[in-house]
């Protein structure tokens, strides 16, 4: 990695070019090509740095959750899964800077179930049983491998933890959802726009199991902090 200082006017440069309204891809390749980052740094940069306007309207729709007890939930299952099986592994993690925890490993098109899923999913529910949702759907996108069978496994540990609601492999999750009426779980920025009231699950159950060390923060002013 690059020496820090660089990764922290990198970050600042993204930022002051975002803020001024320059189109993000071609912002993102301008400061990645003048400080000669490598892919990972630019898709660190990607994950966590956010125009002022963007972060201060997701952050407008974060709620704690809390606030998701007697509402419909829905999850975006390999996005939040995927989170917190990274923060159990210590990969690193970004917060972004709209609030939101992310992994940044780019590893969910080749998503493979582990013992760590089932750690992370059992954690998932853990948390759901303490909130309750009115009833809550899991939604996996189905291109990726073996999805139709952890959408049952998740059914069925439902059913278990007796749990309401329901876990879907589908092509196209974010047909549902986006504008979902009740309370949506994802960290993903596109889903998170277009939604109302969003909540960061994963954030808060490695948040609650002391699994945020490999964390990375960004300061608004001097660009990355390092690691919590």
């Amino acid at each position: 990695m690059l020496e820090s200082n660089f990764l922290q006017k990198a970050a600042e440069d993204f930022r002051y070019l975002l803020n001024r309204a320059y189109p993000r891809k071609a912002a993102l390749e301008l400061v990645g090509n003048r400080y000669q980052l490598t892919a990972d740094q630019r898709h660190l940069l990607h994950r966590g740095v956010f125009s002022d306007v963007d972060s201060q309207e997701r952050q407008k729709k974060k709620i704690s959750p809390n606030q998701i007890r007697g509402y419909d939930l829905v999850i975006d299952g390999h996005n939040v899964l995927i989170t917190i099986e990274a923060g159990l592994s210590g990969r690193p993690l970004v917060l972004g800077d709209d609030g939101f925890i992310r992994d940044i490993s780019g590893l969910s098109g080749n998503f493979q179930k582990t013992e760590r899923t089932a750690q992370a999913l059992q954690l998932l529910l853990d948390l759901l049983k303490r909130v309750r949702p009115r009833q809550t759907l899991f939604l996996f996108d189905s291109p990726i491998s073996r999805s139709g069978e952890l959408a049952l496994e998740v059914r069925g540990r439902m059913q278990k933890e007796n749990l309401l609601g329901d876990a879907m492999a589908v092509r196209v999750p974010e047909k549902i959802l986006i504008g979902f009426p009740g309370r949506v779980a994802t960290s993903d920025t596109a889903i998170i726009d277009r939604s109302h009231k969003v909540v960061d699950l994963a954030g808060d159950v490695l948040s609650k199991q002391k699994k945020l060390k490999s964390l990375i923060r960004w300061r608004r002013k001097r660009g990355i902090v390092g690691k919590k």
